[in-house]
């Protein structure tokens, strides 16, 4: 269990990136696109390598992977690995599980995660899954999570995966807009949702989203803070102050890089501790709500 008082911060967007075994489920080429986008050359972490990393940092980390195989057609990481290395580390990781909605046992599975393997929320990205939000293909799934109590973690805005690349890789952006949440939000009130990412080119109607609905967060990862949009950073010091999370983006981009940048950004000092702790710690449960 994290122990809340002691963590210095609990970054709410973090990537495992090979399994256990070295797989790399990435295409070449899009690893190399998302590298040269974010200017990263950290090696690729298993999730052991992410336990090791965060503790030595005194940091609790929200951990998953992304279920894109039907698409990739290649292997993914197991969610099960992040779950098994969350009960190995529980005082390091807090695991999330990813679940493609067009898998035929999309439902049957998400159950087995939360019943069998302890998951404590679910991580979606649109674009690589290829879907709309707000698709009802996706409300089975969504009515599961909901009924466990869990949050849903979604990519939203610019992919750096991708960009750069002939075609931007094959992904489309238009699944990532977060308007697509809003009728989510709307449609199941009691599901924590989390929009990932400054919204990037949609921040007013991600900003609009999480102030119009009380179920809705958005997370800071995959971008600097000294590159945040202004209104971002407005409303993350007023009417969002609890409802903004901290997240890097790791291994892209680095919680080491993001809190230095952080340090220096204009976000008020009795909202830097509730960005960097206590609003995740109250969304995953482990301070009363």
């Amino acid at each position: 269990m994290i122990d809340v008082a002691t963590v210095t911060a609990i970054d709410f967007h973090v990537h495992t990136e090979l399994t256990r075994e070295g797989h790399d489920p990435l295409p070449p080429e899009l690893r190399a696109a998302a590298a040269s986008y974010f200017g990263s050359d950290e090696p690729l972490p298993t999730v052991d390598d992410v336990a090791e990393y965060y503790r030595a940092r005194n940091m609790a980390a929200v951990l998953f992977t992304v279920d894109w195989e039907a698409r990739s057609g290649r292997p993914q990481i197991p969610s099960e690995e992040v779950a098994d290395a969350a009960r190995a580390n529980p005082d390091v990781l807090i695991p999330f599980a990813s679940v493609d909605p067009s898998r035929s046992d999309a439902v049957e599975r998400a159950r087995r995660l939360i019943d069998e393997h302890g998951v404590k929320g679910f991580k979606f990205h649109p674009n690589l899954q290829e879907f709309f939000p707000d698709d009802r293909v996706a409300y089975a799934l969504y009515e599961v999570i909901a009924e466990a109590g869990l949050p849903a973690l979604f990519h939203t805005g610019h992919s750096g995966i991708g960009t750069g690349l002939p075609g931007g890789g094959g992904l489309h952006l238009k699944y990532s807009n977060p308007l697509h949440l809003d009728d989510v939000a709307a449609d199941f009130p009691t599901l924590q949702i989390v929009l990932a990412h400054p919204s990037f080119p949609w921040q007013d109607e991600a900003i609009s989203i999480c102030l119009h609905k009380a179920n809705v967060w958005i997370d800071l990862s995959g971008w600097s803070p000294k590159y945040f949009p202004p209104q971002l950073v407005q409303y993350a010091n007023t009417q969002l102050r609890e409802k903004v999370l901290f997240g890097s983006d790791f291994p892209l981009l680095t919680p080491d890089r993001w809190l230095a940048d952080f340090a220096d950004a204009p976000f008020k000092d009795d909202v830097r501790p509730l960005i960097l702790k206590e609003n995740a710690a109250r969304l995953l449960g482990l301070r009363p709500a």
